[in-house]
């Protein structure tokens, strides 16, 4: 009889734990995690964000992730000074305005895959560079797409004075301006740019072909220093969904570029990023983002950006970094 009840106790002690085990995460269980708000724009940099969260990968990892969508910077940045969000995709440029003018304590984690492409319409009679002068080009101020315009102008030998550069935060607006011939030029990002190309605008040059990458993803330090596990996870979520894409067909995963905006009938002309697995942000571009800031005067001479970019994953091990 004791044989019996000491061999009943060791079978409820190995039910219990696999019942226990049944409901655990490999990584970490749900009542650990805090959820993430990350802030986006229409563009193409966020798709393996989102491709990890269609294909339920967050979900595996127990992250509560959710994507938040703006229409111009200064909302998404209106947003995360508002702690509205956790994190935003932004730019080098726009980011070192956050910390060195509004004094926004944030880190730049990673680096994100993009292009915009420099859009003249179809009305302007542009078709070089050096036909910009006296134009209209619509800028979003201290952002990359003001950038951008700066060193193509540069290239082409017009000094910005020889322009107008009206201020359009709002991506649909700087479309729809120049559908309606309000507007000579802009830099569009995809897939407002190839919506314009299919309504007969023209790409002069992206700034791929100009060697400017300046995406990336960055977290407030209110974030980084809470949710340390949960930001882990959604780099990780990120890489898994960059491998997605390379090991699916896009016939498999288009109902997300189809949700962010492109139209069905456009999804196979639009030319994606080469995505790659999440890197750190790169110091040399974030010192010419500061160098032009200060060119302009948009930022204080005395800023450094010391602390811009976070480092704070490469010391928790986080190998699918590469």
């Amino acid at each position: 009889m004791k044989k019996l009840i000491l061999l009943f106790c060791i079978l409820l002690s190995f039910l219990s734990s696999c019942q226990r085990k049944k409901g655990e995460s490999s990584f970490l269980t749900p009542t650990e995690l805090q959820s993430l708000k990350l802030g986006v724009m229409p563009t193409l940099e966020g798709i393996p964000f989102y491709i990890a969260q269609k294909q339920g990968i967050y979900d595996s990892l127990k992250l509560q992730l959710k994507i938040l969508p703006f229409y111009s910077a200064n909302d998404r940045d209106a947003a995360f000074q508002a702690q509205q969000v956790d994190g935003i995709i932004t730019d080098y440029s726009s980011a070192v305005i956050l910390q060195a003018n509004h004094h926004t304590d944030l880190g730049l984690i990673q680096k994100n895959d993009g292009y915009f492409c420099f859009i003249v319409s179809k009305e302007s009679g542009i078709n070089q560079l050096k036909e910009l002068k006296n134009k209209n080009i619509a800028v979003s101020r201290n952002t990359i797409i003001e950038y951008a315009t700066d060193l193509l102008l540069d290239k082409a030998g017009i000094k910005t004075t020889q322009i107008n550069k009206p201020e359009i935060g709002q991506i649909p607006l700087r479309s729809q301006m120049l559908d309606f011939d309000q507007l000579d030029a802009s830099f569009l990002p995809d897939p407002a740019a190839t919506i314009a190309m299919n309504n007969g605008h023209r790409s002069l040059v992206s700034t791929r072909e100009l060697g400017i990458n300046f995406s990336v993803t960055a977290f407030s330090r209110k974030a980084l220093n809470e949710k340390r596990k949960e930001i882990k996870l959604l780099i990780i979520g990120y890489n898994l969904g960059v491998d997605y894409m390379k090991t699916h067909p896009q016939k498999e995963w288009e109902q997300v570029l189809i949700e962010i905006g492109i139209p069905e009938n456009l999804t196979g002309l639009i030319a994606l990023p080469a995505y790659k697995k999440a890197t750190h942000p790169s110091p040399e571009t974030a010192i010419k983002a500061i160098n032009w800031l200060k060119a302009h005067h948009r930022i204080p001479e005395t800023y450094k950006g010391n602390n811009l970019i976070d480092t704070t994953y490469s010391h928790l091990g986080l190998t699918t970094m590469q």
